[in-house]
């Protein structure tokens, strides 16, 4: 790993060389679009605004400072990149954002509905200049909003004193307010713009997605799994292209159905091909983008849990210290090493576990290569520590039960892999079938 404070110095010149890139391309985008827009007859531009708001919302001048702030942010959060990966994924981002709000402005071309009051002195000039490049067009989804998430988060990931990071919060809270309270956009705007901006960092997540991860898990399926994958990809495809399609055409209150349409399509792709790398869990963090994207699959999930572990326990001793598991059974302190297995759901073991994550995607049985890690890391986590050891998954059902009943066999504690699954079944109502883990097991050899 470098050193962090040599990390923060070395990439000035790459985030330079990309702010020349950035900066033109947010003024070409969305300048154009501005004046798109400004350009249609008055009856060609609508806006979408709450009864509610010209008496609930203020109009508060100093505003004006936080708003125009993130000018200087957006060009500082290129160089706070600890390296030049970073930079071009921020970049990237920036740009990407910029381009498909503008997209959203043309297609779909908004206006403020009233006027500001007038303001004089210094907040009167601010706003003065921002009438120069930016007219009270370009509304939902609102690009302010996308910006200001994409920037909250590389500033975060900088800033680690406690009170740089308070003042941070507190000072991206009022550039979030102030796009109401500058009386530049509606409510509506405000969560559109967020959407996008949580579309975008899904799109170019840090670290960078390796398309070669994917790669690697479609060669590894075997037939029969990618009968199952498609199978599945397909379900939730369809599931979440009804959903949008529902919001096209009803449109209104129906709109809230694009949120579980994305979700169900972010789950589509992981089985389309894309496998656990698409839900971007890594050592147990879940990216801030797939936490709320997926919120509807993960919603739907949880209720799943509640319903089928009503009566279940949530862990079972299978072998010499190593348990058999449901991801609430993470939490108990007794456990000294916890392996998760779930790709959709976050780190559940307690802080002092030895942890270990190896992302799997629920409702797919596990491969060969993924079998054979699954069973290296209970022998490692076995190796560095002395109390026991819990394999979970989502449920404890499927995907921990495989793990355990490969290493069974591999460690010779079950003779073949029906042995196994009779064993683990004794102890907890398990859903495998040899059939369509034999092989994988049989893969990893002896």
């Amino acid at each position: 790993m470098q050193n962090s404070s040599s990390s923060r110095v070395l990439p000035w010149r790459s985030a330079i060389f990309w702010l020349l890139f950035a900066g033109p391309a947010f003024f070409l985008f969305y300048g154009n679009a501005n004046q798109y827009a400004a350009s249609l007859p008055s009856d060609q531009v609508g806006n979408i605004v709450f009864a509610w708001e010209r008496d609930a919302i203020p109009f508060w001048p100093w505003s004006i400072v936080p708003y125009w702030s993130i000018d200087l942010m957006f060009g500082f959060s290129l160089l706070l990149c600890a390296n030049k990966d970073e930079v071009r994924t921020q970049a990237l981002r920036l740009m990407l954002a910029t381009l498909l709000s503008s997209i959203c402005f043309v297609l779909w071309p908004l206006r403020f509905g009233w006027d500001r009051p007038a303001v004089d002195g210094l907040f009167g000039a601010m706003f003065a200049a921002l009438g120069q490049i930016d007219q009270p067009f370009n509304q939902a989804p609102s690009l302010h909003i996308s910006l200001l998430l994409i920037i909250w988060l590389r500033f975060a990931a900088f800033l680690r004193h406690p009170l740089a990071r308070a003042i941070l919060h507190l000072w991206c809270f009022l550039i979030g307010i102030s796009v109401l309270t500058t009386w530049q956009h509606h409510f509506i705007d405000i969560p559109t713009g967020f959407a996008l901006g949580l579309l975008v960092c899904y799109l170019l997540p840090m670290p960078p997605l390796s398309w070669q991860l994917s790669a690697q898990w479609r060669a590894q399926l075997s037939a029969m799994q990618q009968v199952r994958a498609r199978q599945l990809a397909l379900r939730y495809a369809l599931a979440g292209v009804s959903m949008a399609a529902f919001a096209l055409l009803l449109q209104g209150w129906a709109w809230l159905l694009a949120w579980p349409a994305v979700a169900m399509l972010i789950v589509a792709a992981a089985y389309g091909g894309l496998g656990p790398v698409a839900l971007q869990k890594y050592a147990g963090v879940s990216s801030l983008a797939v936490r709320w994207l997926t919120a509807p699959y993960q919603l739907g999930a949880a209720l799943s849990r509640m319903y089928f572990l009503r009566q279940v326990p949530p862990a079972v001793e299978v072998a010499e210290g190593v348990w058999l598991g449901s991801m609430s059974a993470a939490r108990d302190p007794q456990f000294v090493a916890v392996l998760d297995l779930c790709a959709e759901i976050p780190r559940q073991a307690h802080p002092t576990a030895v942890y270990h994550n190896l992302p799997l995607l629920d409702l797919l049985p596990p491969n060969a290569e993924e079998i054979a890690q699954g069973v290296a890391a209970i022998e490692s986590l076995r190796a560095q520590t002395a109390g026991p050891l819990l394999v979970h998954c989502a449920l404890g059902f499927s995907r921990s039960a495989t793990i355990i009943a490969a290493w069974l066999v591999q460690t010779g504690r079950a003779s073949d892999i029906a042995a196994a699954i009779a064993q683990i079944s004794q102890l907890r109502a398990v859903r495998l079938r040899a059939g369509e883990i034999h092989w994988a097991v049989e893969g990893v050899g002896r």
